[in-house]
C-alpha cells in the first residue's frame, strides 16, 4: 500500500497544470472579476446613503444573495476589465499561452 504525496499546503493546492489552459484561465479572470465586482457592490451597500424603508435580516440576505448574481451577471456581460488584465498578465509568463490569449491585430 503506497501513500499518495501531499499536494497541498495549508489547504492551498500547489498544482498549477490546470494553468496551462487557456479556457481555465479565462474562466479564472471571470471568476475574479465576479467577486471584486460583488465586493465594490457590497461597499457600496454598506454606505447607506438612506434609512430604508423595510429593514430586517430576510431583506438583507435577499440583498447578498441579488448582489451576487447581479455581479455575476456583469462579469459575464460587462466586464470592467480587471478579470482581463489579470488574465492577461498570468499569461504573458507562460509562453505557450501567449499565442491564444493574445488579441488579434486590428
Amino acid at each position: 500500500m503506497s501513500i499518495a504525496p501531499v499536494s497541498n499546503v495549508g489547504g492551498i493546492s500547489t498544482d498549477t497544470s490546470r494553468l496551462k489552459s487557456a479556457d481555465n484561465l479565462k474562466k479564472a479572470g471571470q471568476q475574479f472579476e465576479a467577486v471584486f465586482t460583488g465586493m465594490m457592490l457590497k461597499s457600496m451597500r454598506q454606505a447607506k446613503l438612506a434609512d430604508p424603508l423595510f429593514d430586517s435580516k430576510a431583506l438583507d440576505t435577499f440583498t447578498e444573495m441579488q448582489d451576487a448574481r447581479v455581479a455575476q451577471a456583469m462579469s459575464e456581460t460587462m466586464p470592467l476589465g480587471i478579470g482581463k488584465a489579470m488574465t492577461d498578465f498570468l499569461a504573458k509568463s507562460q509562453s505557450d499561452l501567449n499565442d491564444s490569449t493574445a488579441d488579434p491585430p486590428k
